[in-house]
């Protein structure tokens, strides 16, 4: 049952402040506070203002001025903070045209689940991200004109198996051998469970958490699936008590794609799913893996708009030093089942027709989530909608694949700039419906290029002088 106002208001006296959140275009929460006294039906009603000229991806400071507006049934107590504090996701407005802000990124999810109901193919979609991070003792990091370097550490770090820890107590992790051990080698048991208790009192259900593969404390939770853009609002969240747990107990939280060399970075597998009321699109009992030929068109969808949709589902340069092969990191262009090193994945744990689902391997946390799951459906709804083949299945390790074989299979861009470049030239798909808008798209653009791509071009790294100093 979604929340109502009143219900709201009533939540609000057993709180001292009222916090309102929104997201800004590259994906991070941002929000201000108001005391609860202060919180009536008119803020419903009316919204609140705020400045955007200093929000990435929104206005200039000639055209700052903005609203939010309160989503009722995102409302939750934070089970993190010291002074009692209701939480509301909003959506931004602009106070001109009375009219949703077109670059607000939950705006855009918000009319990607319209698109899916108008264009009659299914009446809602379901998304389970699978998103990885790594919990770090210690973080620290610089560069200047003469200088450039960071430093993680973790007490699970196999690199401090011989140091003077005083004591060092030992059970390191190796690279790569990070699985599924139980404590003490697992340092982070509790850590995880208490950031899950925090995401189940928020409203978030939990379905597993474990150690993941690699070395110094990468970790996964899983939570259950839901539609499109509670899943968005549930994945924020999931970051946020994530880095906020971590934080009080002394230690810091990444979702970088790849903090470290020599090892697993962290994706986010993405799996989604199309309905018609109760009955799963995906799943027929004939087909391959007992997909439909609707799955199969959808696969076509993501395979064929890859490159682009890489510039919205792995958006960093970083993004890039975890795809590539050899680390479970799916950069083969192809469709399989079980196979963990196609880029599509259908999961084959159960036979039922409300599992069937497709699995996207490439994209990671460090995404808008609310971009990253609608430019996925507009992908996979291209596909049906013009029927493209994905060709056959790759049912083989595509890491051992003979060199003329592997040539016949398309490898996903290498570098942001590449896929920035791909997204430019292809993104018709994305503006269907209005969806997404020209406008978001160059915005989004420019600033990745100005941002991050030139600034990581053009700055010397640290190993090109272990590589160039003494040519």
């Amino acid at each position: 049952m979604a929340k109502t106002v009143k219900e709201v208001l009533a939540m609000g006296k057993n709180v001292q402040m009222v916090d309102l959140r929104f997201i800004d275009l590259p994906g991070t929460w941002q929000h201000f506070s108001i005391p609860a006294s202060t919180m009536d039906e008119s803020l419903f009603e009316e919204g609140i203002g705020f400045d955007g000229s200093s929000i990435r991806g929104f206005k200039t400071i000639d055209e700052s001025d903005m609203l939010l507006f309160l989503d009722p049934d995102t409302a939750f107590v934070d089970p993190t903070l010291e002074v009692p504090t209701l939480v509301i996701i909003c959506d931004v407005y602009d106070p001109i045209t009375g009219e949703p802000y077109e670059r607000d990124p939950r705006y855009v999810a918000r009319k990607a689940e319209t698109y899916l109901k108008e264009s009659g193919i299914a009446t809602r979609s379901f998304w389970g991200p699978e998103a990885e991070f790594f919990i770090f003792n210690d973080v620290r990091y610089g560069g200047a004109t003469n200088s450039s370097f960071y430093h993680v550490d973790s007490r699970e770090g196999w690199w401090n198996s011989g140091e003077e820890l005083k004591p060092n107590l030992g059970g390191q992790i190796p690279a790569k051998r990070g699985y599924f051990p139980t404590p003490p080698t697992d340092t982070l048991q509790d850590i995880r469970s208490k950031i899950v208790l925090a995401l189940m009192a928020s409203g978030v259900d939990v379905e597993v958490h474990h150690h993941e593969v690699a070395t110094a404390g990468q970790c996964e939770i899983d939570i259950r699936f839901d539609t499109l853009v509670n899943m968005a609002d549930k994945l924020i969240k999931y970051k946020y008590f994530v880095k906020t747990v971590a934080y009080s107990k002394g230690l810091t939280a990444t979702f970088m794609p790849k903090p470290l060399f020599g090892d697993n970075g962290s994706g986010m597998h993405v799996h989604q799913s199309l309905w018609n009321n109760d009955k799963n699109l995906f799943f027929d009992e004939s087909g391959y893996a007992c997909l439909s030929e609707t799955a199969k068109y959808y696969i076509g969808g993501l395979l064929k708009h890859a490159p682009a949709l890489l510039g919205l589902v792995a958006p960093t340069t970083n993004s890039y030093r975890r795809l590539v092969p050899g680390f479970e990191a799916p950069v083969n262009l192809a469709y399989s089942q079980r196979n963990r090193s196609a880029v599509c994945r259908i999961p084959v744990y159960s036979k039922s027709a409300k599992t069937k689902r497709v699995e996207f391997r490439a994209p990671d946390a460090s995404s808008n989530p609310y971009l990253c799951f609608s430019a996925l459906l507009m992908a996979g709804l291209d596909g049906i909608q013009n029927k493209i083949d994905p060709g056959e299945p790759v049912d083989k390790d595509l890491y051992e694949l003979p060199a003329e074989e592997l040539k016949k299979i398309k490898q996903v861009p290498g570098s942001l700039g590449e896929v920035l470049n791909a997204l430019e030239a292809d993104h018709e798909f994305l503006l269907k419906g209005n969806v997404f808008t020209a406008d978001l798209l160059e915005t989004y653009i420019s600033y990745k290029r100005e941002n991050e791509v030139d600034p990581a071009r053009l700055r010397p790294h640290p190993y090109e002088f272990t590589l160039y100093y003494d040519v």
